[in-house]
């Protein structure tokens, strides 16, 4: 029995691996195409109407769908935006996404700073450089803001 542990770890991983096949293989919409959401602790009148979409949202109002509504649980609002185009597969694959070229990370960098400016009045940013001298910690963290395409998400 003891020479059994593996198979638990390997049988799940198969289950998530069918169940991601399957669902990917169906009427599901691709990843580019789906909605991209944020929850903002603000009342939905305060956020906007579905007609007319919160800065910096409202500079790709022509490219974008935009959802307003009440988040579950009375949590304030939520914001919701995807391209009207489908977005190409080749350009949501992992080395696009390094390199930049995925158009998602407009649309995710705009939610997050519509979200910032309704919540704080501003958008926020890491201080640059963050610390006063050059660290191993302090490279690392300006790597991955790099990589992150300034829009807070790996």
């Amino acid at each position: 029995m003891k020479k059994l542990w593996w198979v638990v770890p390997v049988a799940a991983a198969g289950v998530a691996a069918a169940r991601r096949s399957r669902a990917s293989s169906g009427t599901e919409e691709r990843a580019g195409d789906r909605w991209l959401t944020v929850t903002i602790n603000r009342p939905p009148a305060d956020v906007g109407s579905e007609g007319k979409p919160p800065p910096p949202l409202d500079d790709l109002a022509e490219r974008i769908d935009v959802r307003i509504r009440p988040a579950p649980g009375d949590r304030g609002t939520e914001l919701a935006a995807r391209f009207k185009e489908p977005v190409p597969a080749a350009s949501t694959s992992l080395p696009a996404r390094l390199a930049g070229q995925d158009r998602r990370q407009e649309l995710r960098r705009a939610l997050r700073d519509a979200k910032s400016l309704l919540e704080a009045g501003e958008v926020l940013r890491p201080d640059a450089p963050p610390t006063t001298r050059p660290t191993p910690g302090g490279r690392l963290v300006e790597v991955f803001t790099r990589r992150s395409g300034g829009e807070g998400v790996l």
